[in-house]
């Protein structure tokens, strides 16, 4: 008679481990949220309270294969001002997202290279079905870096998707524009949303 409550335990912790983990990670990744309000660069004092983002959804969070890029050449980049900046693609991630198979650019800016602090870093601009109605229209970025790429894997954490500062401040920065390629054909209601407050 013991063996059916046996049964009911193990399941029981089956299903619901997992949570303590999940928690910890919307924990953390609202941690990482209220670390970039607070420490924001452009968006100052009360302007705060305009900021807004989507609900930490782990289903964001992928695994994508990378494969890095032979031979890429450095291009010009269309940015919000009147300075275009120079990239070249570092390599490619794809993934699934809502069922759909997903192919994005990763780039790598070349100002960045002989500085100490930026050398490693890569940028994953995109747009997608939410871009210029519930996001920022003209795109969204999430910082990574080559030291995250291990054995041809990388986490992309939408979640961590932010607006450049064009999106708060009008004619002030070149603030590079994503582009076609990683144009995604899905919604991606994940990371920052557009900027509450009508910008001046």
């Amino acid at each position: 008679m013991a063996k059916p409550k046996f049964y009911i335990l193990i399941v029981f912790i089956f299903c619901f481990a997992h949570i303590p983990a999940q928690r910890s990670y919307i924990d953390s990744l609202q941690n990482y949220l209220d670390s970039y309000v607070k420490d924001h660069k452009v968006v100052k004092g009360n302007d705060k309270k305009y900021f807004c983002f989507y609900p930490v959804d782990e289903s964001y969070r992928v695994m994508a294969n990378f494969q890095k890029a032979d031979g890429s050449k450095w291009f010009l980049v269309e940015t919000s001002g009147s300075e275009r900046k120079t990239f070249r693609v570092y390599g490619t991630v794809s993934f699934t997202i809502h069922d759909t198979l997903m192919k994005l650019s990763l780039y790598q800016a070349q100002n960045l290279l002989t500085d100490p602090k930026y050398k490693d870093y890569l940028v994953l601009m995109f747009t997608d079905k939410t871009s210029g109605s519930e996001t920022y229209e003209s795109g969204r970025y999430i910082d990574l870096a080559v030291s995250n790429i291990k054995n041809n894997k990388i986490v992309i954490d939408f979640n961590k998707a932010y607006n450049p500062y064009c999106a708060y401040v009008k004619d002030k920065y070149n603030c590079p524009i994503p582009p076609r390629e990683n144009d995604l054909p899905v919604v991606i209601r994940a990371g920052e949303k557009a900027f509450a407050k009508k910008i001046e």
